[in-house]
């Protein structure tokens, strides 16, 4: 008998989390940010869409016993779909995962690695910055 996914327990914690966003390959980058995690983000967060810009279907989820496995496909606002297959672990505190994907870059179709690793480091997240009186 299947949980209700109201009731199923989240798969990693919400709460304040550092994550590292990089590009193994084949133009190395890595952008770090500490970013908070609410209990309606963890599903985006722990299934593969690297950031806001992106929208991303996996008709291959598999989110369970510590193990991630997604096959589909992300695309931005104004971009084809690009076929992505991603897999990783995760513990109620940290992640991890590897994707791979193929991206136009100058005319060419490249290989592309990439890797997201986070780690919970908070329960709460700080306040928001005040905006500075005029």
């Amino acid at each position: 008998m299947a949980v209700p996914a109201a009731a199923a327990t989240p798969p990693i914690k919400p709460g304040y989390w550092e994550t590292t966003s990089q590009i193994v390959s084949p133009i190395p980058t890595k952008k770090t940010e500490k970013r908070c995690i609410r209990a309606e983000d963890v599903d985006k967060f722990i299934g593969g869409a690297p950031n806001r810009h992106y929208t991303c279907t996996y008709p291959t989820r598999e989110i369970s016993g510590g193990r991630i496995k997604l096959a589909g496909s992300c695309k931005t606002k104004n971009s084809d779909p690009v076929p992505v297959t991603g897999e990783g672990t995760y513990t109620p505190d940290s992640l991890n995962l590897e994707a791979r994907f193929r991206a136009k870059l100058g005319g060419l179709t490249v290989p592309v690695h990439a890797r997201t690793r986070g780690t919970r480091i908070g329960d709460t997240c700080p306040a928001p910055e005040a905006e500075p009186a005029n």
